[in-house]
Parts: structure tokens; C-alpha cells; sequence
């Protein structure tokens, strides 16, 4: 959509560099999503995933956007195997398209479309420990050319942003999911999965869904994460990290 404040202008910057950033271009992306959620964790397996436009009240134009990337029925296969070596309900739904949270990003980051996409669901269950244990269930694909990426938000409180008032909850929140998200794998899995005895954890995340995506790339390496984008948007601080 227009930005005519430029609101989104640092995010864009934050998404077009996230190739340069790599060491060399995926074969395949792992992304996963605040926006489904299922019994279980699914992934898509369409060999040509359709879009879907999940969200309301936009311009008619945000409804007729593309994102013809090709999907990867064998990742998808594979990741489910691993996940099912590790003792986890999965499978394939080889209908399902992607979500917002996949394509608009995707869209902005790789915007040739070029890349196979896969999208992987989160369990309705929304257990931090078990996200961060299913990253690392799937830490062989990193070996096979696959970025694992976590597609939710650090801070997302639709009823906060824009309130002058959030901006210190906002703010404690960030700095301690930057902390921790910097140590060691061992002291990074325990913080993670008592997210919410931090500072403003219920404020910052009165619903959890997006903020498991971060839980899911942390378990996915051993490498401290290390903070990439952080900006004021909306009256809230909101931060981006990657793990080598």
C-alpha cells in the first residue's frame, strides 16, 4: 500500500537485506507462520501454494496481489519426517496456500519469487518449549540449503499500537528478548520458554501466536542470536534477529 508517512520504511530496508545477509541464496525457505494454527504442525504441500488474503477492511488492490513462488512437496515431506522422528503430531496439507505473513514479506525479500516456499503451522497448544524443541527437530534442513524463518512479530498487541502509553511496556519487553535471545542455546531455551515472567510479557503478546515463529528459528541453531532491525513503528518498539 502507499506509506506516504514512511511508517514501513525501515522494515522494508530490514526484509530487502535479509539475502545479502546469507551466505549464499537458499535452495528452499522454511517459514513460519502466527496466522495458522493447527492440531498438530502441518505444512504445505502444494507444488504451487495459491495465496491467501487473510485480512480485512484493505485497499482492493492488496486482494488481486501475487507471490507465484513454487512450493517443495519433498521438504515438506521431509520436515514432517522429522518432526515425526521427534515424536510430534505433523503432516502434509497439500491444499492449503500461504498466508499474509508468508507472501507479504516473502514479497518485499525475495521479490522474484524464485525460491521455493514452504510454510509450516504452529500447534493450537501454543507451548513456547515445544516450539523452541521443534526448531530444533529441524536443524538438518539448515544443512540442506533450507532458511528457516520465523514470520510473527516482537511485539504484537493490536489494541496498544499507536497509544502513547505503550511505549514503555513496549520497550521493557524488547530489551529482555534481546538479552536473552543473545546468550547461549542452553540459558536462550529456558528465557524463551518462561517468555512470559519477562517485563511486560502479556502486554507485549496477549496472544502468543506470534511470537512462537522467533521461538521455532532460536531452537533451530546453536548461535547466539544477534538483533538485526530494531525501530520504533506505531508507538512500539518492535526487533528483528537472526541465527547463524
Amino acid at each position: 500500500m502507499d506509506d506516504p508517512a514512511g511508517m514501513w520504511t525501515g522494515m522494508e530496508a530490514f526484509l530487502r537485506a535479509l539475502p545479502g545477509r546469507l551466505p549464499k541464496t537458499p535452495r528452499a525457505i522454511l517459514i513460519v507462520s502466527g496466522h495458522w494454527e493447527t492440531d498438530g504442525f502441518r505444512f504445505t504441500g502444494s507444488p504451487q501454494p495459491p495465496l491467501i488474503y487473510d485480512y480485512y477492511g484493505f485497499p482492493p488492490h492488496t486482494y488481486e496481489l501475487r507471490y507465484p513462488a513454487p512450493g517443495d512437496p519433498a521438504l515438506a515431506e521431509r520436515a514432517a519426517g522429522l518432526l515425526r522422528a521427534a515424536g510430534y503430531a505433523t503432516g502434509v496439507d497439500p491444499e492449503r496456500g500461504i498466508d499474509h505473513g508468508v507472501f507479504v514479506p516473502l514479497k518485499v525479500a525475495f521479490p522474484d519469487a524464485d525460491v521455493p516456499v514452504v510454510e509450516m503451522s504452529l500447534d493450537h497448544g501454543l507451548d513456547a518449549a515445544v516450539a523452541y524443541r521443534i526448531g530444533r527437530a529441524l536443524r538438518p534442513l539448515r544443512d540442506e540449503g533450507v532458511l528457516i524463518l520465523g514470520a510473527g512479530m516482537s511485539f504484537h498487541n493490536l489494541r496498544a499500537y499507536r497509544h502513547p502509553d505503550a511505549a514503555e511496556g513496549a520497550l521493557a519487553f524488547d530489551d529482555w528478548l534481546g538479552d536473552v535471545v543473545a546468550q547461549g542455546p542452553a540459558a536462550r531455551e529456558t528465557g524463551l520458554a518462561d517468555w512470559i515472567a519477562a517485563p511486560a510479557a502479556r502486554f507485549a503478546h496477549p496472544r502468543e501466536e506470534h511470537l512462537l515463529p522467533l521461538m521455532v528459528a532460536a531452537g533451530a541453531s546453536d548461535a547466539p542470536g544477534e538483533r538485526v532491525y530494531r525501530e520504533t513503528v506505531m508507538e512500539v518498539m518492535i526487533s528483528g534477529f537472526r541465527f547463524d
